[in-house]
């Protein structure tokens, strides 16, 4: 017998633990809300008890209805998945009725990412006249250098950062630290910016973070965002430059120049080596357009 509990109840609580327990990201949390936000409000009142089988079979109708991407349902049924086993271990109901949920089927598409000349183009950009354009050359060398996401990079504190060891520490998702080597000419970069760059930029304020803004406060994803596709436009590459396809492209470059898949996963902190692989189809796409293009007898 579960104990009695509201939808939106069972749906704090469920957060609660994600946040606490789990250690999971902003980012994923904020997923997480978004999708049970839109769950719980397909069942009025706020009140309501937690829903059965049939009425997770119900919701599950209204996103096919509304037109939703199998990307999409699916993203919103893995969360359903991951609340319900919650519930059903917390006692508060009686089975997982989103157990039986078949996941759609979608087409997973190959990231995208840059030439090896895109780049260079795209690093060279910012100046180095000015603080900030020494901090974007920093931030950009270093992106592409390791293959941080972008959060992980804005959120790099100056104790994260070994230079004499030439590597960087760093907590990914769910908390989890790990360690990546950095190149030369990323700690080049990062070098001149703490020499004269940081310094100029907090004016004698304190940062823990590695990465400050003119106002010594640490530099935001949007921010971030905003400079890579200015510095991209600078460069010439006028096509949607994303921070992670830098990431993309740092592990398509390495696997392209002999780098082995357990390796490259490890440095982009994939908890599963198939969300790796994917990179192994960038490289097959990309070998069938240079037969295609190449081959006499095409």
């Amino acid at each position: 017998m579960h104990r009695e509990c509201s939808l939106s109840a069972g749906v704090r609580l469920f957060l609660d633990y994600c946040r606490i327990e789990k250690g999971l990201s902003a980012n994923t949390l904020e997923a997480y809300a978004r999708d049970l936000e839109q769950f719980r409000s397909f069942f009025r009142p706020a009140d309501s008890p937690i829903p059965d089988a049939e009425g997770v079979r119900q919701f599950v109708d209204s996103l096919y209805r509304a037109g939703l991407s199998g990307r999409s349902i699916a993203r919103r049924l893995t969360t359903l998945r991951g609340f319900y086993r919650f519930l059903l271990r917390e006692g508060l109901v009686d089975s997982d009725a989103a157990e039986s949920l078949p996941l759609p089927k979608a087409w997973r598409t190959l990231p995208k990412y840059l030439t090896e000349d895109e780049i260079n183009q795209i690093l060279e950009a910012p100046g180095a006249e000015k603080p900030t354009g020494l901090r974007n050359r920093a931030m950009l060398q270093l992106l592409y250098a390791t293959g941080l996401r972008v959060s992980e990079l804005c959120g790099l504190q100056m104790s994260d950062l070994r230079m004499e060891y030439g590597v960087v520490t760093v907590t990914g998702k769910g908390n989890k630290q790990r360690i990546v080597p950095v190149g030369r000419e990323a700690l080049k970069a990062v070098e001149e910016y703490l020499s004269t760059g940081r310094p100029a930029l907090l004016k004698g304020r304190a940062s823990r973070y590695l990465f400050v803004t003119a106002r010594g406060s640490k530099l935001t994803r949007q921010c971030f965002w905003k400079l890579l596709g200015d510095h991209a436009r600078q460069a010439g590459v006028f096509r949607k430059v994303t921070p992670h396809m830098l990431r993309h492209s740092f592990a398509t470059h390495l696997l392209e120049h002999g780098a082995d898949l357990r390796s490259v996963q490890t440095m982009l902190g994939h908890a599963d080596i198939s969300t790796t692989q994917i990179y192994t189809h960038v490289l097959k796409s990309r070998l069938r357009q240079v037969m295609d293009q190449h081959h006499p007898r095409k």
